[in-house]
This record gives C-alpha cells, sequence and structure tokens, in this order.
C-alpha cells in the first residue's frame, strides 16, 4: 500500500496546524486566523498567517506557503516520510505499510531530482563565469536586473556536447538521459541535450526544479527548447512560474496567463509577480484546472499577433466543456505585433494593468470571433453565425452555463439582425369634422375602426403573454417535453413576462436539443439539481387554467387518447402564444397608418389583421373549453 491523496489529506484535517507552528514561534489570533512574525525571514511586524480551515500557512513578505507536512520538512528539516510519520503518531493514524513498487519508483523521482538540481546548480555557476558575459549582457539587454536574475535561476549550457554530462559525471548516464539532461541515440554516445543556451529552471508547485527551459544565444532554431516529458516532467500538467505567481494571486486575487516564460520574467521585472505560461502548448484541462484553483477568472494574455489570437482561441475551445458556475476565462487583448514585454517597456505596469482591466469575458470573445469569420451580408451566412455559436454553447457541459451562454448568443444574433422600424411621428386620434348645417355643435367620439385591441382582453400583448397563460405553457411542456424539440424555433421568439419562467424554459429547450426521447421524469430528474427546479414542480402541481395538456392522467385506458389530443392541443396552443403578438403588433401598425391615409385599402388591412387577432382569441378559448369536455 502506498500513501494515497485521501490518506494525506486525512493527516492533514487531524493536525490543527496553529498548534503544531505555536510550539516553535509565537502566534496570536487575529479574526479567523493567526499571525506571527514569519520564522522563514527577519521582520518586525507580523506578516505570517496560519488558517487552521484551509489547513495553509503563508507569509505576505517572503511568499512561504505550505502545510503541515511542509512545515515538517521546510522549518524542522525532516525528510517526507520522517515528516509524516511523526505526524501521524500524533494524530493516532497508522502509516501504510510501504508499497515496494511505489518506494522505488519515488526513490528513482527523487534521484532524479538530485540530477536536474545538480544541471541547475552547474548552469548557475557557468553563467556567472567570464565564459557567462555575453550571455549576462544579453540579460541586461532585455532589462532583466540582477535580483530578476538570481530569483528565476537563469543559468548558461556551453556550446559544447560533452560539458554538463562530464560535470555530473558522478550520476549514472542512464539517470543523465532519463532526466532529459543528455540525448541517447542508438549507436551512438549519449550527449549534453542544452547547448549554447539560456537557461531556465521549470519549477514545481513547491518550487523544486524538474526541468529547463533553452533560449538559443545567436543564430539557430530552435529559438527555445524545452526538456523533454520525464518522470518528473509533464509539460502538459506543469505552468511555469507557479510557484511564484500562486502566494502572489493571493494578494491581487487575479492571475495573468502569457505565452512564455521570458513574457513571465518580464512581468516580474515590472513587478507583476501573479503571471504564468503554458511550456510549448495550447492551454491543456489539467492546466487550466490549475489556474482556476487559485482565481475563478484568470485573464488570458497572448501575443496580438496572428499566433497568439489563435492560440487564445484554443485555449477558449479548450475551456467550453469545463465551465461551470462562477469559472470562466477572460481575454486581453494585446496590440497587433506587441508581448507583454512590449507593453510594460512601452507603457510600464500601470499601463499593462489598464489592458487587463478592458480584457473581455469568454463569450464576448467567442462572439466576437466568430462575427469576424466571414460575410454576414445573406440569410445562409447568418444562419451559419447562429449554428456556429450555438455550436460553442453546446460545448459547455454543465446545463445552467449552456443555457446562459444560448440565451447571450440568441440575445446578440437578435440584435444584430433585427429588423428596424421607421419611426413614426406621434399621431392625435382622428375626429371627423362636424357635418355643415345645424350640426356644429354636435361632437363625436374615436372611431372604433381606429382603436387597437383594448387592455382588458390583451391577455396576449407585444411585451409578452399574461402569467396564467405562460404557466399553463411550460406546465404543458413538462408533461409533454417531446413538444419542445418540435417548437424550439417558435417558443424562442416567445416572450416571456417572467425572467424566472423565462430562464426555465430556455433550459428545458438546451436539454430537449441535447436529449432525443425526454419524458417528464427524465426532464425533472436533469433539473433537479438546478435553481429552476422549485419554479418547475410548483407548474406541474397547479391547478391553473383548463387545458388538455395541464390535466393529470387518471388511469392507463385513457392514457394514449389523452396523450394525443393533448400534444396536438398543446401544439395549436404555442402556435396561438407565439402569433398572437405579432398579430397585434401589426393590427397597431395598420391602425396607425389608416389614420394617417384613411383609405379605403388600410380600413381592409386593418379589419383583416383584427379579425385574425378575434380568431386567435377564440381558438385559445376553445382550447380551454376541449379541456373539460
Amino acid at each position: 500500500m502506498t500513501l494515497t491523496p485521501q490518506w494525506l489529506d486525512e493527516l492533514r484535517s487531524r493536525v490543527t496546524l496553529s498548534t503544531l507552528i505555536g510550539r516553535t514561534v509565537k502566534v496570536t489570533r487575529a479574526g479567523r486566523e493567526f499571525k506571527a512574525c514569519c520564522p522563514f525571514h527577519n521582520e518586525k511586524t507580523p506578516s505570517f498567517t496560519i488558517n487552521d480551515e484551509k489547513g495553509f500557512y503563508h507569509c505576505f513578505g517572503c511568499s512561504a506557503h505550505g502545510d503541515a507536512i511542509r512545515w515538517m520538512t521546510d522549518q524542522r528539516g525532516l525528510s517526507f516520510m520522517d515528516a509524516v510519520k511523526e505526524l501521524a503518531a500524533e494524530a493516532g493514524m497508522e502509516v501504510p505499510a510501504a508499497d515496494p513498487r511505489a518506494a522505488k519508483k519515488a526513490e528513482e523521482a527523487a534521484s532524479l531530482r538530485d540530477v536536474v538540481q545538480g544541471a541547475a546548480d552547474w548552469f548557475t555557476q557557468q553563467l556567472d563565469s567570464s565564459n557567462g558575459a555575453p550571455a549576462r549582457a544579453y540579460l541586461v539587454k532585455r532589462g532583466i536586473s540582477e535580483p530578476t536574475r538570481r530569483a528565476f535561476g537563469f543559468g548558461l549550457a556551453p556550446d559544447s556536447r560533452s560539458a554538463l554530462k562530464e560535470a555530473l559525471k558522478k550520476f549514472p548516464t542512464a539517470m543523465l538521459v532519463e532526466s532529459g539532461m543528455l540525448i541517447a541515440v542508438e549507436g551512438k554516445e549519449p550527449y549534453d541535450r542544452f547547448r549554447g543556451r539560456l537557461m531556465i529552471p521549470i519549477r514545481d508547485a513547491r518550487g523544486r526544479v524538474i526541468a529547463f527551459g533553452g533560449r538559443i544565444l545567436g543564430d539557430g532554431e530552435p529559438k527555445y527548447l524545452n526538456s523533454p516529458d520525464t518522470p518528473l516532467f509533464d509539460k502538459g500538467r506543469v505552468l511555469y512560474n507557479l510557484d511564484k505567481a500562486s502566494p502572489a494571486s493571493r494578494q491581487t486575487n487575479r492571475i495573468i496567463v502569457v505565452e512564455g516564460y521570458m513574457d513571465v520574467i518580464a512581468l516580474a521585472e515590472a513587478g507583476i509577480a501573479d503571471a504564468v505560461a503554458p511550456l510549448g502548448t495550447a492551454l491543456t484541462e489539467a492546466q487550466l484546472g490549475l489556474i482556476w484553483r487559485m482565481v475563478p477568472v484568470p485573464v488570458l494574455c497572448f501575443d496580438g499577433d496572428a499566433a497568439g489570437q489563435k492560440a487564445a482561441m484554443r485555449a477558449a475551445m479548450r475551456a467550453l466543456p469545463l465551465l461551470r458556475p462562477g469559472f470562466s476565462l477572460a481575454f486581453a487583448t494585446l496590440p497587433p505585433g506587441q508581448d507583454p514585454d512590449d507593453i510594460v517597456r512601452a507603457r510600464g505596469a500601470d499601463g499593462f494593468t489598464t489592458l487587463l482591466d478592458d480584457a473581455q469575458p469568454l463569450v464576448e470573445r467567442l462572439w466576437a470571433h466568430e462575427v469576424a469569420a466571414g460575410s454576414l451580408a445573406t440569410p445562409e451566412e447568418r444562419a451559419a453565425l447562429k449554428t456556429r455559436l450555438l455550436a460553442h454553447a453546446d460545448a459547455v457541459e454543465d446545463p445552467d452555463v449552456r443555457h446562459h451562454y444560448r440565451e447571450a448568443f440568441r440575445e446578440r444574433i437578435d440584435g444584430l439582425f433585427a429588423r428596424k422600424q421607421p419611426e413614426r411621428p406621434q399621431r392625435q386620434p382622428w375626429t371627423p369634422n362636424p357635418p355643415r348645417g345645424g350640426g356644429g355643435n354636435r361632437r363625436f367620439g374615436p372611431d372604433p375602426r381606429l382603436q387597437p385591441p383594448g387592455d382588458e382582453t390583451r391577455m396576449i400583448g407585444q411585451e409578452g403573454i399574461a402569467a396564467p397563460y405562460a404557466a399553463s405553457l411550460l406546465g404543458g411542456l413538462l408533461r409533454f417535453p417531446e413538444a419542445l424539440r418540435r417548437n424550439e424555433e417558435v417558443l424562442t421568439r416567445l416572450p416571456m413576462p417572467d425572467s424566472g419562467d423565462a430562464e426555465l424554459l430556455g433550459i428545458m429547450l438546451d436539454i430537449a436539443m441535447r436529449q432525443e426521447g425526454l419524458d417528464c421524469e427524465g426532464l425533472l430528474a436533469i433539473l433537479e439539481p438546478m435553481k429552476v427546479y422549485n419554479r418547475a414542480m410548483t407548474l406541474l402541481r397547479a391547478d391553473g387554467m383548463h387545458f388538455s395538456f395541464n390535466r393529470r392522467l387518471e388511469s392507463n385506458d385513457e392514457v394514449a387518447a389523452a396523450r394525443e389530443t393533448a400534444l396536438r392541443d398543446l401544439d395549436e396552443y404555442i402556435g396561438v402564444l407565439v402569433t398572437q403578438p405579432e398579430i397585434r403588433a401589426r393590427l397597431a401598425e395598420a391602425t396607425a397608418d389608416f389614420q394617417r391615409t384613411m383609405d379605403d385599402e388600410g380600413l381592409a388591412r386593418q379589419q383583416k389583421l383584427r379579425a385574425m387577432d378575434e380568431d386567435l382569441t377564440r381558438r385559445l378559448a376553445a382550447l380551454s373549453d376541449s379541456s373539460q369536455s
């Protein structure tokens, strides 16, 4: 058996961190936390905090950070296993027997760490030597100061095929190959991987060197070279500078993702410490998970060139399925051809922060990208835009987030392609002139032909349908979800009077589009964890307006016939609810036109629309009556 993450979490939960640290450091309570003068650097004002609930300590002065085990290793100087054993004894937990294979693997990993740390030390020595003068001059030219160079552990790999191999000869050649320091080619002697390069250590979240990035000095390709994947290093699961950015983000509540490690270092030189970078690959799911553990909405700030913007879109596509309430991405757009180093050199840290403040939410970046993808002149091109956007929304696995993406895209599409109606001047009601001769004092009331539908009969108006009709509709759709797929297009146009009901309808449409053969029970099971579930259950239980699709079926004998009737009535009901607001809008327009022209053609159009409106009202009444027969 080995030490599983679950076992280690249980161990940490049984340790009161403030008590453990308080044995060697004076701690005082500060609200829900404790504070102390940091034991890792000299200070007079306490900046070292201990959070028992979360089980970690953090120093805002030197960025020391860790849990109970890290305290025992860093402050007490114990090995990892000795720290675990001592804490387990105090917590009354039995340490699992070691798995020989796991123990061997851990021993090998520890040995590889010795190799890469030895290489890092040797690279630093080479940069400090007389041979490192050109590399140091290059760093000065890039604006990287001596403190920054030391903080990031810059080094130099001489232009030699065997210098590192010779320097680390105390380690077996096989280990040097496995750690990525040497390249082994069949039939040839292994040789140094990094030659003639400025070396930048890559560290894990605990600050341990696990790999390297090397930038060529002079001409040559590739410009940047990273270590290969090794037992220590999986480039898709590591973010450069995570060890420094993580504590910095707790002060800024921000994480910036840039393209490469030189961007990270340039920002650090400008005083911006909360930046990380992927390592030669697009952002992976694992890296997004690391970022979201620190902040819910990291800011991606890739170069302003075409390659940088493509990388931003790849990150957006990778993130979509993983989105959940509160967790997303934002995108800061740099000027074309510029990277973060250019910005901080020209505008300083404040100028770069201004760009971050203007970052686009993910939904806006997707919209802008698709709208700019091509012409939108024809109906087919506009339909293609809608298809692409809704495909992005459908990639989101969380149903609540997916619903809101679909709604956001629909609103933008409607706004972009909405028909612009000409503004009409406000008109006074027309009154005919009094008849000539003897009737001059007679006054006429408004002509009934000129009046739009009265408020007392307007259960369905241009602003939306009345609440009882909306409740009946939603109750019917909950009982018969198959009607959602058949009527998806018209239901998206239906103006709902209540925002909560509109949200419920949108979520039901999203679910129905993704899952065929949905019944009432299946729909409710999907809705149960959502906030709209209580509203759905209320609508199902309500004794509202009397329609066949709102009835509870009492016996199996009536189910088949009743379902057929209910579905037919529900389809007709939806048609009326969608059509009547449009007819009434056209009727109001026709009435206004007739007031202006008073011609026979206008009167005929108005009367035709009024008859259509009255017919729709009768159909609603008939649907209600038929459910009671």
